[in-house]
């Protein structure tokens, strides 16, 4: 039998919820990680996934104590180190590698300063020795200009290639023990596979062990031999990844693995068009883009968007698809207003809109709506819920406090939150929350047409459907239009009437969404397509071959 390099007993954290009162959150989880073997920690938002990873380094969270149990790594018993070997401990025994590779490097320091920083601080090789062991790492992570990449800045790599170069910060101390903490949620599908693929074959050619901390079965399944569904801090089940998968024993594994991102079997029925008038055989698109060209920098001479023409219709959904840099975002920024352009146009309701929100009249401003993607960053910290939504309200309907009040209770119903959540904060609320909150805020507008930023793309699978399912009942209910851009084409295919595949500021394929995910493919599409993972265990295993013939199609 294989050596046990981690074992994790009965492990049990609390937080300090009121004063002097400990909350359990994490209940008597015990687990253990063979030498080279990889165990997924799985489970929406606040099952205790990142806390139990980050427990096996001996760390817990502001707010947090670890309150019983054990953890011991090799010889090591973790929570009986003293402070500073738990410091000496973490870097060369245990690494973490964290969800957003950008908010972890310092924008002001070279991306080899950085991952050099703890070989020399701990004095375990000469600064040219930690030099020549970072260059190798960019080597074996497959990184473009592997001599040079690490003069760079953080701001100019890729997300993809900068959350592969924390994996060489992270590896560089040769650690017995990686943990990987979402590490490719925020990223598109093709790029997610080329990060899972240098992280598996990372911990193969190092035979180093790992915790894969996720919310998603779909990834999970391509880099864990073992895993481990948790839900509110509690052992729900722990098994081998293929009878986990294939045979689950819980009714709640079995709702994560519904929620998976994964292509749905069968496409939706096209929807018909809603009828504007009754002398309409069919019905006039609510917003048209038509030839919009726009970009960054003096006169737009960084172009962004070549040309791009799309249509959305009342009470339907155009799904914008692509890689990163596709030009997505730019494209939602053009039509809120938010970015001018160089050339072309955008109109609602056959009326050109200005390109500049300044110079947009407030009905126009109340009818084009934008919830963005990170609602942490939306949302002001400092302001109660009661004062973001009413502000709006107060702006566009000259609303007095008692209106206000009124109104703020019916929204927060529409999005199926309990009217005392005007008085909390942002941060009092859990990402599916705040979310809503985020969503919310676009509807005090009652606009036409709201821009969905990928917000869905940082949460976790079963909030994600449920923000999923209720932007559709929101849409049959108020008969809104919906731009939804994103990097997931298994959720664009749930949620779309109409889709179009953006690459490098190009529209490349565009139709129904029936049309669009039905064979033959335009060639990048299709490149799209064979990178979002089955929920098998030998997918990643196997699809290299394809994608390698549709990345080659796609360049031609």
């Amino acid at each position: 039998m294989a050596d046990k390099l981690l074992e994790v007993r009965d492990l049990c954290v609390a937080a300090h919820v009121q004063k002097n009162v400990l909350t359990p959150i994490v209940k008597k989880v015990s687990f253990s990680i063979e030498t080279g073997k990889v165990v997924a920690l799985i489970g929406e938002s606040g099952s205790g996934k990142t806390t139990i990873s980050l427990a096996c380094m001996g760390y817990a969270r502001p707010g947090c104590t670890i309150t019983g149990g054990g953890v011991k790594l090799d010889d090591i018993e973790v929570l009986k180190l003293g402070f500073l070997e738990r410091r000496r401990f973490r870097g060369t025994d245990v690494s973490y590698v964290a969800q957003s590779a950008a908010a972890s490097f310092n924008a002001a320091l070279t991306i080899t300063r950085q991952v050099i920083e703890t070989p020399l601080i701990k004095n375990l090789m000469s600064a040219n020795e930690a030099m020549e062991k970072a260059v190798s790492l960019y080597h074996e992570l497959d990184l473009p200009e592997p001599e040079a990449i690490g003069r760079r800045y953080p701001h100019q790599v890729s997300g993809g290639q900068l959350q592969r170069l924390m994996a060489a910060m992270a590896m560089i101390c040769d650690p017995k023990l990686l943990i990987l903490d979402e590490p490719t949620t925020a990223l598109d599908v093709t790029t997610q596979i080329e990060v899972l693929q240098a992280f598996k074959k990372l911990i193969r050619d190092k035979h180093t062990s790992a915790i894969y901390v996720s919310h998603d079965l779909a990834v999970v399944a391509q880099v864990a031999d073992d895993i481990l569904v948790l839900k509110d801090g509690v052992m729900i089940e722990y098994g081998p990844a293929e009878q986990i998968i294939n045979e689950p024993s819980q009714d709640y594994t079995r709702e994560l693995i519904s929620a998976a991102h994964i292509m749905p079997k069968s496409m939706p029925k096209p929807r018909p068009l809603i009828i504007q008038t009754a002398q309409n055989a069919t019905a006039q698109p609510l917003l048209v883009v038509d030839g919009v060209t726009a970009g960054y920098g003096q006169n737009h001479q960084y172009l962004a968007l070549h040309s791009v023409s799309v249509e959305a219709h009342v009470g339907r959904t155009i799904g914008i698809i692509g890689e990163s840099g596709s030009g997505k975002t730019t494209l939602g920024r053009v039509i809120s207003g938010l970015m001018g352009s160089k050339q072309g146009e955008v109109r609602l309701d056959g009326i050109p809109l200005a390109d500049s929100i300044a110079r947009r009249s407030r009905a126009e401003l109340r009818s084009v709506q934008f919830a963005f993607q990170m609602a942490d960053v939306a949302l002001n910290p400092r302001h109660r819920i009661r004062k973001i939504l009413g502000r709006p309200l107060k702006f566009y309907f000259n609303m007095s406090e008692g209106e206000v009040g009124h109104r703020i209770d019916e929204i927060l119903d529409t999005v199926e939150l309990p009217s005392y959540f005007a008085n909390r904060f942002p941060r009092e609320l859990s990402g599916g929350e705040r979310q809503r909150i985020n969503l919310a805020r676009s509807l005090t507008a009652e606009p036409k047409l709201i821009i969905c930023d990928e917000i869905t793309s940082a949460l976790d699978t079963i909030v994600a459907e449920a923000i999923l399912k209720l932007l559709r009942e929101l849409q049959e209910r108020l008969k809104v239009a919906y731009v939804f851009i994103s990097h997931d084409l298994s959720t664009i295919a749930k949620v779309a009437d109409t889709i179009a595949v953006m690459r490098r500021g190009k529209i490349v394929e565009y139709g129904s969404t029936v049309e669009i995910l039905t064979p033959p493919h335009h060639r990048y599409t299709e490149l799209l397509l064979s990178s979002v993972p089955d929920l098998r265990t030998d997918w990643l295993d196997t699809i290299e071959t394809r994608r390698a013939a549709a990345r080659i199609a796609a360049a031609g």
